[in-house]
C-alpha cells in the first residue's frame, strides 16, 4: 500500500463528505472527497505532462491551503516524491533544498515567492517548471519557465484524456518501501539534510497512532503549523486518511485565533509556543479583570489544579473534589474555553518541542487535556504519546504501539519501528552516524520508568557541564522561565563557567502592556528592553523560578535581547526552537560580558 492509493481509496469511499474547509473572503466553503481527489489527479498528470517521472521530486511553498495538498497527493500519485520548503526560507536556502532534492517542478503560493525562486532557478540545474497558485500582481508577467497552478491543472485534465490507463499505471508504479516524502530537518547545526521517510513510515505510523490517540471521524482539525514540518503533515494530510475527519485551513496567518473560535475545533494540534502564549494571555487579561473575576478565577484554578492531580492518584478525584471541579468548569472554565474556540476540544496535543510542565498543568486544570507527543523527523514524527486519560507533566508517555525505546549507556534514547526513516537523502554519512543496526539515535537524552514512560532531560549536544562539573540540563529551567507571561523565550547558559546565566527574550505584548500601565517611556524595542522598570520585572520573574531550582542550576546573571525572535533572521527554526548555536555565535560578546570578559 502507497499513501496515494491509500488517499484514492477514501475519494471512492467517502465521496460526497466534506474533506477540506477554507475560509476565502470571509466566507467558508466545503471541499468534498471528491473534488480533493479529482483536483489531487489533475496536478499529478499535470506533472507527468510537464516531464515528471518516478521516484523524481516536486517541491513545493506555501501557507496552508487546498493546493498544498493537492501538490502532495497528485505528486505521490505520479509516482514522484514531494518537498515542502518553509515560506520563512530566505532565498538562497529555498535554492538549497531545490538543488539538493534534484526536484523538477517548484509549486509557489504567490509573488513573494515566484520572486525567491526566479533569483535561484540558475543554481537549479534539475529544475524545469515553476507554478504558481495565486497569481495576483503577475497579470503581465510572463516566463516560459513559470505557469499558473491553473494552468497546471488544465494540463493535467487534457493530458489525462489524451493517455488512457496512465494514472491508474502510474499510481501502481510505487511500492510501500519507495521513498514518498523528503523532509528537510531544521537545519539547527548545520544545511538541512533531506531525511527520507516511505509510503510504509507514513501508513503504518498512522495506523500506530490511531491505536494511541482517540481521533474520531466526526472530529475537526484547524490546520496553521507548517505543512513543511512533518507533525502538521501527519495531522492535517495523512491522519485523516486514516480517521476521516475534516481539515480546516485558516484564513491567513494572522487570523489564527479567530479561526479557531469561529470552528471550534474537537483536535486542537500546537507547538509549545502557541499554548504558552495563550496560557500569557489568559493570566494577563485576569489581571485587568475586577476584584471579584480575579478571586472567582483564581480558586476555580486551585480547584482545577487539585482535580488534575487527584485523577493521576490511585483513588481518584474524591465526589466533593469531583462536583467542585464541575462547578468551576460550568461557572468560569466553559465561559473561558467559548472565548479561546476550546470549548469542543476533546485530543489537544502539543508537539515539535518539549513543553513547560506548568503550561500543561495549567491546561488539565481549565479542563483541556492537553497530552505531549515527543519525536522527530527521522521517525515519521512521533516516538511516544500520552495514551487515554493518563497524562502525566512530568513525562511524554509511553512509545507508539509496535515502536521500541532504550536509553543507551550515555543517556541517549534510541528507537526501533516501521517509523523509522530510510536515511538522509544523499548523505551516506550522516545515516551511519543516525541508523546504528537498525537503532534511531535521537540525539535526545532521557530515562524510562519501570512502566516504560519517557521522561526527555535535553538535547544531548546542549547538557551543560559547570566548571565544577555539576550536569545541568538547560530545557528544564528554560521551560520555567518561559511560563512567565513576560518572557518569549531564554536560552540558558553555563557550560564550563562558573554559574548559569541567560539570555532572555521578552513577550513584547504583555511587556509592552506593562510598560503602558506603569507610564514607562521608550521608543523602540530596544529601549523598552533598557527600561530598568523592565529589567526588574523580569529580574523578579526569574527570581521565582530560581526558588524552584537547586543552587547550581540557579540563574546568576541576564540579558535581555534587544530584538525580536524572527525565523526570517536564523536565530529560530519555523516552528520556532531556538537556534541555540547561533544565538550563542551571534551574542558571544554578550554572554561574555555576563561573565566580566566582555571587551
Amino acid at each position: 500500500m502507497t499513501v496515494a492509493r491509500l488517499f484514492f481509496g477514501r475519494v471512492a469511499e467517502l465521496g460526497k463528505r466534506t474533506a477540506l474547509r477554507k475560509k476565502d473572503l470571509g466566507l467558508w466553503h466545503d471541499i468534498s472527497w471528491a473534488q480533493y481527489g479529482r483536483k489531487a489527479r489533475q496536478t499529478g498528470m499535470g506533472m507527468v505532462a510537464l516531464g515528471l517521472e518516478p521516484g523524481q521530486a516536486v517541491a513545493v511553498i506555501g501557507e496552508n491551503r487546498p493546493e498544498w495538498l493537492y501538490t502532495d497527493m497528485g505528486t505521490m500519485a505520479a509516482g514522484g516524491i514531494t518537498v515542502g520548503i518553509y515560506t520563512t526560507n530566505a532565498a538562497e536556502e529555498c535554492g538549497y533544498i531545490l538543488g539538493h532534492s534534484e526536484a523538477r517542478v517548484y509549486v509557489v503560493e504567490d509573488e513573494e515567492q515566484l520572486d525567491k525562486a526566479l533569483a535561484v532557478r540558475g543554481d537549479c540545474p534539475f529544475l524545469q517548471k515553476i507554478v504558481v497558485i495565486d497569481t495576483e500582481g503577475l497579470k503581465t508577467f510572463k516566463d516560459p519557465m513559470v505557469i499558473s497552478f491553473d494552468e497546471l491543472l488544465e494540463l493535467g485534465d487534457k493530458y489525462d484524456k489524451e493517455h488512457p490507463g496512465l494514472f491508474e499505471e502510474r499510481l501502481a508504479s510505487r511500492r510501500a518501501d519507495d521513498v514518498a516524502l523528503l523532509i528537510y530537518t531544521s537545519g539547527t547545526t548545520g544545511p538541512p539534510k533531506g531525511a527520507m521517510l516511505t509510503h510504509d513510515n507514513v501508513i503504518w505510523t498512522c495506523k500506530s497512532l490511531s491505536m494511541a490517540v482517540p481521533v474520531w471521524e466526526s472530529d475537526e482539525l484547524v490546520s496553521f503549523l507548517p505543512l513543511s514540518h512533518i507533525a502538521e503533515r501527519m495531522f492535517s494530510v495523512y491522519m485523516p486518511l486514516r480517521f476521516r475527519y475534516t481539515v480546516n485551513f485558516i484564513e491567513s496567518t494572522d487570523t489564527v485565533t479567530e479561526n479557531i473560535v469561529e470552528i471550534s475545533p474537537t483536535v486542537l494540534f500546537a507547538v509549545p509556543r502557541i499554548w504558552e502564549k495563550y496560557t500569557s494571555a489568559i493570566y494577563i487579561r485576569m489581571k485587568d479583570a475586577t476584584w471579584f473575576k480575579r478571586l472567582t478565577f483564581g480558586l476555580a484554578l486551585k480547584i482545577g489544579k487539585a482535580y488534575a492531580r487527584a485523577r493521576l492518584e490511585k483513588d481518584g478525584a474524591s465526589t466533593p473534589l469531583s462536583l467542585a471541579f464541575r462547578l468551576a468548569h460550568f461557572a468560569v472554565f466553559n465561559k473561558l474555553k467559548e472565548r479561546l474556540g476550546m470549548e469542543r476540544v476533546r485530543v489537544a496535543i502539543s508537539g515539535a518541542a518539549p513543553i513547560s510542565p506548568e503550561v500543561l498543568k495549567f491546561y488539565h486544570a481549565i479542563g483541556v487535556p492537553l497530552r505531549q507527543v515527543y519525536g522527530q523527523t527521522e521517525d515519521t514524527g512521533p516516538t511516544s504519546v500520552h495514551k487515554g486519560d493518563l497524562i502525566e507533566a512530568e513525562n511524554v508517555g509511553p512509545a507508539l504501539p509496535g515502536v521500541e525505546v532504550k536509553i543507551a549507556d550515555d543517556g541517549e534514547i534510541l528507537v526501533r519501528g516501521r517509523n523509522v526513516f530510510k536515511g538522509y537523502f544523499k548523505n551516506p554519512e550522516a545515516t551511519a552516524e543516525t541508523l546504528v543496526s537498525g537503532w534511531l539515535h535521537s540525539g535526545d537524552v532521557g530515562v524510562l520508568d519501570h512502566r516504560g514512560y519517557l521522561t526527555i532531560t535535553d538535547r544531548k549536544k546542549d547538557l551543560i557541564i559547570t566548571s565544577g562539573g555539576k550536569n545541568i540540563a538547560p530545557q528544564y529551567i528554560e521551560n520555567k522561565l518561559k511560563f512567565s507571561p513576560f518572557i518569549n523565550d531564554a536560552v540558558v547558559i553555563g557550560d564550563g563557567r562558573k554559574y548559569v546565566s541567560a539570555l532572555i527574550f521578552i513577550d513584547e505584548d504583555n511587556v509592552v502592556k506593562f510598560a503602558q500601565e506603569h507610564k514607562i517611556q521608550f521608543t523602540t524595542f530596544g529601549s523598552l528592553t533598557k527600561a530598568k522598570e523592565v529589567v526588574q520585572l523580569i529580574a523578579d520573574e526569574i527570581e521565582t523560578v530560581n526558588k524552584t531550582l537547586a543552587r547550581v542550576e540557579q540563574i546568576k546573571r541576564f540579558s535581555l535581547l534587544p530584538k525580536k525572535l524572527i525565523a526570517e533572521d536564523g536565530e529560530v527554526t519555523p516552528t520556532m526552537k531556538l537556534k541555540r548555536k547561533y544565538i550563542n555565535e551571534a551574542y558571544a560578546e554578550l554572554i561574555e560580558g555576563m561573565y566580566g570578559k566582555a571587551k
